[in-house]
This record gives structure tokens, C-alpha cells and sequence, in this order.
């Protein structure tokens, strides 16, 4: 055998019997690094590393270690989701992580995760008793660290995708009537979070979105609201940051409703302000938000949710989520007809569909208004073809008398059957059609007169000629021809 080339690798038998392969790859941080193949035999480790050096030539490199699954979703939270996510999201993450995956998955190696391993975990969490939703929750965050780790060139697929879960079915949403949603806010006027139900029920607005509007986002000249900022409670602090996404930054016109609740709120606040003296710590006036405590500090959500139920409880309205209130509203808008690019834009939606789709519902009196809608269209083709039978059908009956003296008067008899009344549009038409046929016959007829007459004309053939007194006349009064 000739000598090895640089970089072919080598292969040798351990002292336990083994064999060992060794080459150097490329790594995902540039450097070179040797790495190892285990096997029985020499053909297994021969294998391993002719597809390890295939692998290095297409440009495919290895990671730089060997991670372990719980370690790298660590790594993933603090440098990916931490720095491009917002605070409530990596707090589900890592409860999600910390509570299931790492337990049960945190020791298996990256690399080595497989279909089945990821099948079994998930299908023991649905036989423990959580929710499917809960289980797509955990899915869903194991596929997005691994679809990271494959975007590394760590794995070289992502195994949560393949995985097959039961179809999660979402519950039913039943908002509020526009009685209901009325009612709420009768019932809701004594309370102190008043002109946050205001504007929940509105404009639809988030529930961290009434808790976070400032004073500075409310423009009293103008006549707008600025939704830009929320309220929100990541871990045991309360954030107040920008809103969910780009399309819920919007502007919405300031009701004359929302300018007096508001305005009566500005008064209310200022005079809590003077009480409360150096105790208050709302900040300056501008950035102060428009919900707040006696201190001046930020409504609490979890405490407006309770206020919210407390309200419905004690006055008899039908209990929904604070979240299905933003329902309300879209549902309201869609039976004002109100078009759905509008509703998008006052609900801050980012795509169409989300608002037609999962907002906006309909019900049985809807639904039956709509379908009437198109059974009139029926029934008046219905009651028109009736007209039609009836009209062929019914004998007409004319006062000849009374049509005469009118006809000679040089007025309109206006002929009509006796007990019906005919649609004008219908009854055109068919003059019209009437019309029509009276010119075809009359043409016909004048066409079949003309041919008759034109056939009893005598042809040349048949004139007879007067007999000559020199010449005898035959039989039938023909000429006898000449000898």
C-alpha cells in the first residue's frame, strides 16, 4: 500500500478490540478539529469516516462540541431569545423549558435526538393529563430551539416537525350582544377602572394596551388616541413597553363618548395628585398613564380582570375572558357593516385574516338575516312567474262601453283583468311581445296574399288569341295549322 494522504484519516484497532477512526473536519467556528468513529468492526468505522470526509468536502461542518440538548436550550434563551424576543415571550419559554423539556429531554445529546424519542416524551405528556394545547406549547418551543441549532449546522433537521400530535380544537368564543356589551358598561360606571371598559369596549383595545395609554398619547385638539405603549407582567415586575407589533401602532379617532370619560378622568387624577402630595409617584404629567392607583403607580392586569368579573358577577352579565371583549367589538363592527380592511386597522391586526377568521363570529340571528336576504331575492322571482300563470290563465274582462267612449274621447281605455293587479314593468313586456307577434302575422299574412295573387295571374302561354276570319278554328279554340 502507498503511503496515506494528508487529511484521509487513519484507522486502528484499540486494545479492547475496537476500531477507531481519525480525521479532521471542519468545525462551525472555521477551526479544524479531530474527531473520533467507533465501531466493531473495520468496514463500520470505514463507513463512518467515508461519510464524515464527504461531508467536509461538500462544505459541511461539524459542532465545535457536543452539545446536550438542556444545555443548548440555556444557551438559546439567553443569546437568541433573549435578545430578539420580548420579555413576556422568553418568560413562557423558559418556564416551558425549566417545568417540561428539561427534565425529561435535557440529558439526551443534541445530535442524536430522534423522531421516536421526541414522539414517546410528548405522547407521555397527553397521558399525564395536560391539555393538548399545553403539549403543542411544548412542541412548539422544542422545534424553535432546534430549528435554530439546524440554522447553526448543528443537527441537520429538525425532528419536532415531524412529530404528530391530535389536532388541537379550539373552544367555542361566544362575545357579547350589543345589549350585553350596553349593559356591562351600566353596570360598570361606579367603578374606578370605568374609562379603561370604555375603551376596551370601544375600540377593542388590549387589555395591556388600556392599561399602558398615557396622558401624552391622547390629543385633545386633534380629537385622536395614540395606541403605542402596553402594560405587562413579566415575572415579579410589572414592563411597560412598546406594543405587540407594528400594526397595532394606530391612531384612533377620540370619541365624544371616550372625551368625556377621559376628560372627567384627567379631573379625577389631579385632585388624587394634590392629595396625595410627595407621596405620588406617577411622574410628570405627560408620561403619566391614564389608569392608575391611588399612588399613581400602574393598574395591576391580574387586578383588572378581577374588577372586570366582579362587575359581571354582581350586576348579571354573562361572563367572558377581558380578552373576548376585543371580539365583542370586531363581531359589532362586521354586523354595522363596517369593512373588514376598516376593522383591521382600529383593531391592529397585522394580517386581514387574523380579524375575519378568528375575531369576528357570527350567530343564529345573524345568520338567519342574511339567509332572508337571499330567500326574498326568491320569492319575488316566485310571486313574478305566479303573475305570469295568472295572467295566462285569467279570462280578461273589458267594459266595452265604457273603453269605447274612452278610445273615441282620444284617452287611454287602460284595459286591465277585473281582481288582479299587474307589476307596470311585467306588463310592458309583455305588450311589447304582444306587439311583436301582430307585426310577424301581419307581415306573413301580407307576404301570403301577395304570392296568391301573383299565382292567378295568367302566364303568356295561356293568353288566347282572337281566331282570324281566314282561318278556321280547331277544337278548344286553338288555330289549325297551316297544310
Amino acid at each position: 500500500m502507498g503511503r496515506r494522504i494528508n487529511g484521509e484519516g487513519t484507522i486502528c484497532r484499540r486494545k479492547d478490540g475496537r476500531y477507531e477512526a481519525k480525521v479532521y473536519v471542519p468545525t462551525t467556528s472555521g477551526h479544524p478539529k479531530r474527531v473520533s468513529f467507533y465501531g466493531r468492526t473495520r468496514a463500520e468505522v470505514h463507513e463512518r469516516l467515508t461519510e464524515a470526509l464527504a461531508q467536509a468536502q461538500k462544505g459541511v461542518p461539524v459542532p465545535e462540541r457536543n452539545w446536550r440538548l438542556g444545555d443548548y436550550l440555556d444557551y438559546w434563551l439567553e443569546n437568541v431569545i433573549g435578545r430578539n424576543r420580548r420579555p413576556a415571550t422568553h418568560e413562557q419559554y423558559e418556564w416551558t423549558i425549566r417545568k417540561y423539556l428539561r427534565p425529561t429531554l435535557g440529558s439526551c445529546h443534541l445530535n442524536r435526538l430522534s423522531v421516536p424519542i421526541v414522539q414517546m416524551f410528548l405522547n407521555q405528556k397527553i397521558a399525564e393529563g395536560h391539555s393538548v394545547r399545553k403539549v403543542h406549547i411544548m412542541r412548539m418551543v422544542l422545534s424553535s430551539a432546534l430549528g435554530r441549532a439546524q440554522r447553526e449546522e448543528l443537527i441537520t433537521r429538525n425532528v419536532a416537525r415531524l412529530v404528530e400530535l391530535p389536532k388541537y380544537e379550539k373552544g367555542e368564543i361566544r362575545p357579547w350582544l350589543a345589549d350585553e356589551a350596553k349593559q356591562f358598561l351600566e353596570a360598570a360606571q361606579s367603578d374606578p377602572l370605568y374609562p379603561g371598559f370604555v375603551l376596551l369596549v370601544l375600540f377593542g383595545l388590549r387589555r395591556g394596551e388600556v392599561l399602558g395609554l398615557r396622558w401624552a398619547d391622547v390629543d385633545f385638539v386633534k380629537g385622536e388616541i395614540r395606541v403605542r405603549n402596553q402594560v405587562q407582567r413579566v415575572g415579579r415586575q410589572l414592563y411597560q413597553g412598546p406594543v405587540k407589533t407594528k400594526a397595532g401602532q394606530r391612531n384612533l379617532p377620540l370619541l365624544n363618548l371616550v372625551r368625556e370619560v377621559l376628560e372627567s378622568q384627567w379631573v379625577r387624577q389631579e385632585t388624587r395628585r394634590e392629595s396625595a402630595g410627595d407621596a405620588w409617584i406617577g411622574g410628570s404629567r405627560d408620561e403619566e398613564l391614564v389608569l392608575t392607583t391611588r399612588s399613581g403607580k400602574p393598574i395591576e392586569p391580574r387586578s383588572f380582570v378581577r374588577s372586570f368579573q366582579r362587575i359581571c358577577t354582581r350586576r348579571g352579565v354573562r361572563l367572558i375572558k377581558v380578552h373576548h371583549v376585543r371580539h365583542t367589538t370586531a363581531t359589532l363592527l362586521k354586523n354595522l357593516g363596517v369593512p373588514a380592511r376598516d376593522a383591521q386597522l382600529i383593531l391592529g391586526h397585522s394580517q386581514i385574516s387574523i380579524t375575519q377568521e378568528i375575531y369576528q363570529h357570527d350567530d343564529m340571528g345573524t345568520r338567519r338575516q342574511s339567509l332572508e336576504q337571499v330567500e326574498a331575492l326568491f320569492r319575488r322571482t316566485h310571486q313574478n312567474e305566479r303573475c305570469r300563470q295568472l295572467l295566462s290563465s285569467t279570462p280578461v274582462v273589458v267594459d266595452t262601453s265604457t273603453s269605447s267612449r274612452l278610445w273615441l274621447r282620444g284617452q287611454d281605455s287602460n284595459l286591465r283583468p277585473r281582481g288582479y293587479e299587474f307589476d307596470s314593468e311585467s306588463l310592458k313586456q309583455q305588450i311589447q311581445s304582444v306587439r311583436l307577434c301582430i307585426k310577424q302575422r301581419a307581415r306573413a299574412w301580407l307576404i301570403g296574399v301577395v304570392v296568391v295573387k301573383i299565382s292567378r295571374q295568367p302566364t303568356p302561354s295561356s293568353i288566347a288569341i282572337p281566331p282570324s276570319p281566314d282561318r278556321p278554328v280547331g277544337k278548344r279554340g286553338s288555330l289549325e295549322p297551316k297544310a
